[in-house]
């Protein structure tokens, strides 16, 4: 029995470890906050568009010697903002626009790293790599969870306004436009904050399935916010956990968890919404 707890305590024995799940723990609180805002609103392709997008970002700012956080926090917000501009300037749709302006950015940073010698790893930018965090990086996805997570609680109620009735939001005073692009930035530094622990390929799950697995199990938004956050918390622990011991990378073993739990809920929601229709009765008036 001693040895059982023994094992099964080894993942807290490492420090690159305890640095594993306290990054995954800061990054889980704002994706998943973020995530209830983005189904509502229907902004699933923004937060590929952007993840994607961050790419010649990094690569620049590599070559100025800043912060990664910098070059890939400007390079997602001209992405949201050229997205913006060119959906207001022409009859082409939003995802068509994201479409073509997130490969395009993403197709640049490639073709960036490929030109210049430099010590990134790609496979870390775009997989992830929570093993490696430094406690610089968990400062940083603790202190943008904190200014994520308080702007969502304060500013919730006219985000939620402005999502659901736009022209109701704009005649009653809110500033419209600095709540679209207010979050946006909150969207922008989330994903910038994911990159060092689930890269910008995955991240996109972590920005949907907590808040797609709630929305199917709540119907008032702060149940469902509360839930979000619970979810996506829960698998990234246990997905760093696990991936000690089954020798997988911790990120892809975040998402299959997350997908996992988004199958099971999906299949007791069929079942639970047939289990309704089958006992409304049927009028024949």
């Amino acid at each position: 029995m001693a040895n059982l707890i023994e094992t099964l305590l080894s993942p807290f024995e490492f420090i690159f470890m305890q640095q594993a799940f306290l990054i995954v723990f800061f990054i889980a609180i704002p994706t998943a906050l973020l995530s209830c805002f983005l189904i509502l609103k229907g902004w699933s392709l923004m937060g590929d568009a952007i993840s994607h997008a961050v790419l010649p970002g990094i690569v620049i700012a590599y070559i100025l010697s800043i912060p990664f956080t910098i070059g890939a926090f400007i390079a997602g917000m001209f992405c949201a903002l050229t997205t913006g501009y060119l959906r207001e300037n022409s009859r082409i749709k939003e995802d068509t626009i994201m479409g073509v302006v997130f490969s395009a950015m993403f197709a640049l940073g490639i073709v960036m790293m490929t030109k210049i010698h430099t010590d990134i790893h790609l496979d870390h930018i775009l997989f992830g790599d929570p093993l490696g965090a430094s406690w610089r990086d968990i400062t940083e996805a603790g202190v943008i969870a904190l200014i994520v997570g308080s702007l969502c609680i304060i500013k919730g109620k006219d985000l939620l306004l402005l999502i659901f009735d736009h022209q109701h939001a704009q005649a009653i005073g809110l500033p419209t436009k600095v709540l679209h692009y207010g979050l946006l930035a909150l969207l922008s530094f989330a994903i910038v904050t994911a990159l060092k622990a689930v890269g910008m390929i995955l991240v996109i799950s972590m920005l949907i399935a907590p808040g797609a697995i709630a929305f199917m199990l709540s119907r008032r938004f702060q149940t469902m916010m509360v839930i979000s956050v619970f979810i996506s918390i829960i698998n990234c622990f246990l997905g760093v956990y696990l991936s000690f011991f089954i020798d997988s990378a911790p990120a892809p073993t975040i998402i299959l968890l997350l997908t996992i739990n988004f199958i099971v809920v999906f299949i007791y929601h069929a079942i639970k919404q047939r289990a309704v229709i089958k006992q409304t009765p049927v009028s024949l008036i």
